[in-house]
């Protein structure tokens, strides 16, 4: 049983190698992830390892990631203070406002932002939902 888990991960640490030399972000995320998952925990850990590592892998490219950053220091938003913990998935609080980002950034799909704790967040416009804090 032993010999036949870490053949699997082998096997992933195989095809993951060129994943992760060509993608970014989340797709990284998702290889890496399931190459730790099957050496802890086989085919199953490699499941769980992979949605996990998509999660933490973030959606911006750094080039966005950099973009994004430059656009938001250029606009001196104030950092707004919440007691809440700021995470990827959850909404963010109703009172905190969130700003539009121009397609002239170069995002390819339409986000928000808003400063938030002294961390650039990244926020789908309509869920209010962080997907990725920046900094």
């Amino acid at each position: 049983m032993r010999s036949h888990v870490l053949s699997s991960a082998l096997l992933l640490t195989l095809a993951a190698i060129p994943l992760a030399g060509c993608q970014t972000g989340a797709a990284t995320g998702a290889a890496g992830g399931a190459v730790a998952g099957a050496v802890v925990g086989g085919p199953i850990g490699a499941a769980v390892g992979g949605v996990a590592g998509a999660a933490a892998g973030g959606i911006l490219t750094a080039e966005e990631s950099t973009r994004v950053r430059t656009y938001v220091v250029s606009q001196r938003r104030p950092s707004m203070q919440v007691t809440e913990e700021v995470v990827v998935g959850r909404p963010l609080p109703g009172r905190v406002r969130a700003y539009p980002i121009p397609s002239n950034v170069g995002l390819q799909n339409s986000y928000h932002y808003t400063v938030v704790n002294d961390q650039t967040v990244l926020v789908d416009p309509q869920t209010r939902q962080v997907v990725e804090i920046i900094d």
